[in-house]
Order: structure tokens, then C-alpha cells, then sequence
């Protein structure tokens, strides 16, 4: 099968769990080409398993703070480029559009009437999973962007629903074989200035925090462990923490539950999504969330025992032998089959 896949850049989220997949479909025999959007070439990290791949620019959100600058997000908007894209994008022979939230991609296969399949977290919203109240813009912004067909939606749980359990790194299920260190913790917050995450940590001395973000060099101070983006040495730290205070994005607080580690997220302000993660990791008893940078709060997670690992199912095995079967109303059936090996 000849698949076209695009992949949102704005986040490691989206290109760790999109190589996942890609590489999977290539090793089934698939011809994958991929489309990266939303971030520039030099700015993307561990990219190379999407070869073929282009990087276009597509549409991104601009954020200062932990918050979501809906303005600057607007302002940087490039709709004749965004069109120019799409237009000119080449899918001769394709049979099928994959979007990992990426709407170059999502526009095409609609324009050219091409069947589509979302993959990622976003897709499981349009279930009946937690969902923070929102404005209308933002819940429209969040069904909408990159919209598709079909829908491989993600979540910590199933909630009842047919999606599919987060994809965890291959790396990861061999995890069990290190030892963890209790004092540590993996801090992970990219929205969050630097300074102000320095400031939320001096004080408790007795934990050893390795902080990956807005880091250009690896440095220590003290207790303060500043490291630069290595997807090797960031999965080498997370198997080894005891826990992990990071934004409420998808990917590395599934990555954490898969592994046992306790959690605590700080929602970025104005997202919807991360703000539905943060309930619904609370709903579910998994971790604990904070509005701000609390010390009070983060004082209390640090007294929590951790948690038993949840060992998700090999997603993506399931995922792309739905694709390749071409019935691909048969989703029910595939989701249910993954979370049964989680269980």
C-alpha cells in the first residue's frame, strides 16, 4: 500500500509515537512517505527513519510562559503558503493519507478524495473520554485541525470506547531490567521559562531533578541536572526516575504509566487538550495535576509512593494490521484486541 503520512512537528510527542508507527508499516512492506510540518528541518531531532521524508510549514501554536498565546498563534498563521502546500503536494498512486494531527495532509486527502485515518491522542476525543469545559473555539480548534476518516485515537485508558492504548517506544519494554532511583525525578516541561522551573526546585535539595526543555547545554547545579534534547538519554533517565513532573501532554505521561512511575502535570493554560489530560489523569487516579508551578504541591508528590507498571500492549502491531486489512470499519475490534493484552 502506498501511504502518505503527516506528521505534526510542534511536539516530541508526535514524532516519537509517528517513527513507531512508520517504522512498523515500512518493516510490513508498505511504501510510506512522510510529510513533517509545523517546525523548521534544523530544528527536528532523530528524524531519520521518516526517509523519504519533506518538511513544510504548515501551521504551529506559539506559546510564552505556559500559556497559549492565541494572538501570536494567529499572527504567524501563512494560509497562502499553507494552500500553496496542498496544492502542490504530489499524491499520484496514493491509497491512503495518515495524519498524526498534521493538516497538510488532512486537507489534501479531503480535497482530493483520498480515504484518511487520524492517528494520535487528539482522535480520541471525538469519544466519550474526559474533556475539559473549554471555549467553543477551543474544542472546535481540537475536532478540527486535522481532521480525518477514521480515527486511531490514543488514550491512557479505554473509557468503554474503541481506541487504542498509547504507543510506547520499543526500547521501553525492557525497561523492568533497570534499577530505579528513588530520589530522581524527570522534569519536563518545554511551555515553562527556564528560570522560573529553577526557581519551583531549588528548595528541595534532597531530590536529584534532571530537567530537559529550554536547555542548549548539558550542565549540573547541585541538585539540578540541566540536559540538552536526547532521545536516548531522555528514555535513559525516565526508566531509571522514581517519578516525573512534566506538561499534560500524551505521550510521556503514557510512556510513565507504562513504566510505574508517579506522575505530576502542569496543564499549559488555554490548551483544551492538555487541560482534559490533567482531569482525566486525575479522574483515573494516575497522578496528581497543579495549575501553576506549586511548591505546596509538588512538596505532597514527592511524599507519594509510586505505582504499579501498566504495561501497555505493542499498539502499534494492532494499528497496522488494521490498516492492512482494509476494512478499516473494523476498528472496534482491533482497540479491543490491544487493550485484552494490556489487561
Amino acid at each position: 500500500m502506498k501511504i502518505l503520512f503527516g506528521v505534526q512537528g510542534t511536539g516530541n510527542g508526535h514524532i516519537s509515537r509517528s517513527r513507531e508507527l512508520v517504522r512498523r508499516l515500512k518493516s510490513e512492506g508498505h511504501e510510506v512517505e512522510v510529510i513533517l510540518s509545523g517546525r523548521k528541518e534544523e530544528e527536528l531531532k532523530e528524524i531519520e527513519i521518516f526517509q523519504p521524508y519533506r518538511v513544510m510549514k504548515g501551521m504551529t501554536l506559539v506559546t510564552y510562559k505556559g500559556k497559549l498565546d492565541y494572538l501570536d498563534t494567529m499572527f504567524h498563521l501563512d494560509l497562502v503558503s499553507l494552500m500553496s502546500d496542498i496544492m502542490m503536494l504530489n499524491t499520484k498512486g496514493t491509497d491512503l493519507i495518515i495524519t498524526d494531527f498534521e493538516p497538510i495532509t488532512s486537507m489534501t486527502a479531503k480535497l482530493k478524495n483520498i480515504p484518511s485515518m487520524g492517528f494520535g491522542h487528539q482522535y480520541a476525543f471525538p469519544y466519550d473520554i474526559p474533556i475539559a469545559k473549554g471555549t467553543f473555539f477551543e474544542k472546535y480548534a481540537l475536532m478540527n485541525f486535522a481532521p480525518a476518516q477514521y480515527n486511531a485515537g490514543l488514550h491512557w485508558n479505554h473509557f468503554n470506547q474503541p481506541i487504542f492504548p498509547p504507543v510506547i517506544p520499543e526500547s521501553l519494554y525492557a525497561a523492568h531490567e533497570v534499577a530505579v532511583i528513588k530520589e530522581k525525578v524527570l522534569v519536563y516541561l518545554p511551555f515553562e521559562e527556564l528560570e522560573d522551573i529553577t526557581l519551583f526546585l531549588a528548595s528541595f535539595t534532597s531530590y536529584e531533578f534532571f530537567i530537559y526543555g529550554k536547555v542548549e547545554e548539558a550542565s549540573d547545579a547541585g541538585n539540578l541536572h540541566y540536559r540538552s534534547y536526547s532521545r536516548d538519554g531522555f528514555l535513559a533517565d525516565l526508566m531509571e526516575c522514581a517519578g516525573v513532573v512534566c506538561n499534560a501532554g500524551f505521550e510521556l505521561p503514557g510512556e510513565a504509566l507504562h513504566l510505574g512511575k508517579k506522575l505530576l502535570l502542569r496543564p499549559l493554560d488555554g490548551q483544551i487538550e492538555q487541560q482534559s489530560n490533567a482531569l482525566g489523569m486525575v479522574e483515573l487516579g494516575y497522578g496528581l495535576a497543579m495549575d501553576s508551578l506549586d511548591e505546596a504541591v509538588l512538596a505532597d508528590w514527592l511524599q507519594l509512593p509510586g505505582r504499579e507498571p501498566l504495561h501497555y500492549a505493542r499498539t502499534v502491531d494492532y494499528i497496522t494490521e488494521w490498516i492492512g486489512c482494509g476494512h478499516w470499519n473494523e476498528l472496534p475490534k482491533y482497540a479491543a484486541a490491544a487493550w485484552a493484552e494490556h489487561a
